[in-house]
């Protein structure tokens, strides 16, 4: 190889070199949205419409955002009746892991959601008020704002699965706005404890009435969980 060639060959692998160098590194992509909290209520207090309704909820607004081509479920627990068994919150929605809209993991599985493992040197999963946000990636309002809609729908205890005394925890299995009352947990959890004053996302108390004024007066608007099963 004459002095010319040499020269183009290694001018040719300088120029891959530098320009392989100055490609940024690419970032690993976004999981895909898994989690979210509803960005509005059905409107008609905790009628959600039962299971049905509020399945449906979930997919209409993933489908507004993108993400309809997943399988979504309401994370809400029923109560035993009229012959019915109960369902589990935790039984309706998937293994995960789950997203929420900025691609942050709010949970690996089951377990680590409801706090059965320790993961991180911490108690519990990723939801608090940073992480559970809507469809659209907005955050729920909590404590300090205006107004405040912490309270989120899930008619469960703290491990997801259903109540089994004879108090009504579900608003009749969300199918009334009137008589009754649901369990909510609230959005803005200020840090990964499982139970007691505002640090349970899915059971922190029951709310004074069933109907859309009763649900704003203890600090709701009707909003409930939404998680993808596939």
């Amino acid at each position: 190889m004459n002095k010319k060639n040499s020269f183009l060959v290694a001018l040719i692998v300088l120029s891959a070199h530098v320009s392989c160098a100055a490609q940024p590194p690419q970032e690993a992509a976004k999981p895909p949205l898994g989690f979210f909290v509803t960005s509005s209520g059905i409107g008609n207090g905790a009628n959600l419409g039962g299971l049905a309704g509020a399945d449906a909820h979930c997919q209409k607004l993933a489908g507004a955002v993108g993400a309809g081509n997943r399988t979504w479920r309401a994370y809400l627990s029923t109560q035993a009746d009229g012959g019915q068994p109960a369902v589990n919150a935790r039984d309706r929605i998937g293994q995960g892991p789950w997203a929420n809209a900025n691609g942050a993991i709010v949970a690996n599985d089951i377990a680590h959601l409801h706090g059965d493992t320790v993961e991180l040197g911490q108690l519990g999963n990723n939801v608090h008020r940073k992480t559970t946000l809507t469809e659209k990636g907005e955050p729920i309002k909590g404590v300090g704002e205006a107004p405040n809609q912490h309270d989120i729908i899930t008619g469960s205890k703290p491990d997801g699965r259903a109540y089994t005394d004879a108090a009504d925890h579900t608003c009749k299995n969300y199918t009334s706005s009137g008589e009754g009352s649901v369990r909510v947990g609230h959005a803005d959890r200020t840090n990964r404890g499982a139970t007691g004053g505002n640090v349970s996302w899915n059971s922190t108390h029951d709310s004074k009435g069933c109907s859309q004024t009763d649900l704003v007066s203890t600090g709701g608007a009707g909003y409930f969980y939404c998680f993808a099963t596939d």
